[in-house]
């Protein structure tokens, strides 16, 4: 018999995390949702549509709640109560999911989505993520990631140069606004240095903190 309500399978939940969409700005601005609780997908990274079910690069900013480790699916969501922390104040792509009908999710995911500018008022913070937009895009990363074969290690120098800025930059901002560390990854988007390795690259550190550009070998 077709399903026709929710019998609290945790599925949904358990697949990924919404993306936040603008109908949603109220819940951060009321403080229901915190940016510590949030990343940004940049332009050109690497991600998996859940719609297609496929891995497709992103043509656009989007906003979207953490996820457990391992892609255990949304952070909110309790597996002892198969529950949602959030459930009173759930962002609208969570609200309009229906598993037996997917018609309104459709049209709630195909709306306008929210964009770090529209939640960030600080003009310095927003000057810093413009800088870093321009010197960390994933254009430009790939770009260089193409260029290894011919330039080879000054190729390889101006990728762990760009990660070193990327890296840094992030404890820097943190303490000089008091964000909290755990906001970085909504302010700047994931560490390139995990990022990185949608151009089957990967990053380890050395003692010495520097570091060292390697294939990357899927597990």
């Amino acid at each position: 018999m077709p399903r026709t309500h929710c019998i609290r399978c945790g599925e949904c939940c358990l697949r990924s995390s919404p993306t936040l969409q603008k109908a949603d700005i109220r819940l951060i601005r009321d403080k229901r949702i915190w940016t510590r609780d949030l990343y940004t997908i940049r332009v050109g990274e690497l991600v998996r549509d859940n719609i297609n079910n496929q891995l497709k690069i992103s043509e656009s900013e989007r906003i979207k709640i953490r996820e457990k480790d391992a892609g255990k699916g949304c952070i909110h969501y309790t597996d002892e109560d198969k529950a949602c922390r959030i459930y009173e104040h759930r962002p609208i792509q969570c609200s309009a999911l229906a598993c037996w009908d997917e018609r309104e999710f459709m049209q709630a995911y195909n709306s306008p989505k929210l964009s770090r500018n529209e939640l960030i008022r600080d003009g310095i913070l927003l000057g810093l993520i413009q800088e870093h937009e321009k010197k960390c895009s994933y254009s430009a990363l790939e770009r260089l990631v193409g260029e290894i074969e011919v330039n080879g290690e000054k190729a390889v120098d101006k990728i762990i140069e760009l990660l070193k800025f990327d890296h840094h930059l992030r404890p820097f901002v943190s303490e000089k606004t008091g964000l909290d560390p755990s906001e970085m990854d909504f302010v700047f988007g994931r560490p390139i240095t995990e990022t990185i390795t949608m151009f089957g690259l990967q990053v380890t550190r050395e003692r010495d903190g520097s570091f060292f550009l390697t294939a990357h070998r899927a597990s």
